[in-house]
């Protein structure tokens, strides 16, 4: 059961690849009912036998009852993450490669492989990925914005976060960003001629915006490329300017 515990928290590959892993221990996992039943079968004979340790295993009947209903319970929660960071990914457009460094981020904070961060940990996990205005974990100072946090992942104050919890929060907060991205996008795309450009240049900035603001956006943005990997001649590209706003 420890290995397997361990087998679903490292899943590695396509969100798809990792689904159908899951399924797939999912699987084995129900097939391991009638083992279970055949034990409790057993230990009822040892029971009527007057036999009540057993030096061959640590383990009692409700203990691995325990056990196995925790695992069947795991293995939903894994299973329904993943399907959540799918969903994320086709309907909101985040990244696979960003919902693996939400993943990889959270198993780096996770040294025991419990599926469990705490607190401390968890804010160490949050500051890894960027764009967590929150103070050092070691200050010692109160921190607001970590406690509104701790609020909305774990509001009953249980003293650790799961990796449900985690990524619920960490998806929403992304997807926050994609939505102003593509915002930000759109206002850039209005102002270029035609209003139909991958890429605004410097005249159209100033005709639509501040000395100040244009100035700004011209300092920052990249020359643009066109998909055969052509520099577009006096092209800006706003696309990937917005992602670097949020």
């Amino acid at each position: 059961m420890a290995d397997t515990r361990t087998a679903l928290i490292d899943t590695y590959g396509t969100l798809e690849s990792q689904l159908q892993e899951v399924k797939t221990k999912s699987e084995e996992i129900a097939q391991k009912k009638d083992a279970l039943r055949r034990i409790e079968e057993l230990g009822a004979q040892a029971e009527e036998a007057l036999i009540f340790d057993n030096k061959y295993t640590e383990h009692t009947m409700v203990s691995l009852a325990q056990q196995w209903d925790q695992l069947r319970q795991m293995v939903l929660r894994v299973q329904h993450n993943l399907e959540q960071q799918i969903q994320a990914r086709n309907t909101v457009g985040v990244s696979e490669e960003r919902l693996k460094d939400f993943t990889a981020s959270f198993r780096h904070f996770d040294k025991d492989r419990n599926g469990k961060l705490e607190y401390q940990d968890f804010k160490s996990c949050l500051r890894s990925l960027g764009g967590y205005d929150l103070a050092l974990a070691e200050t010692g100072f109160s921190d607001p914005e970590f406690e509104t946090i701790l609020s909305e992942v774990d509001p009953n104050r249980t003293g650790y976060v799961s990796l449900e919890d985690y990524m619920s929060f960490v998806i929403a907060h992304e997807t926050e960003n994609v939505e102003s991205n593509k915002e930000v996008e759109i206002a850039f795309q209005a102002i270029t001629s035609g209003g139909d450009k991958p890429y605004v240049t410097k005249e159209e900035l100033f005709q639509a915006l501040s000395k100040e603001q244009a100035d700004y956006c011209i300092k920052l943005m990249k020359p643009y490329k066109a998909p055969d990997g052509t520099l577009v001649p006096g092209g800006l590209d706003y696309k990937e300017f917005a992602k670097t706003l949020f």
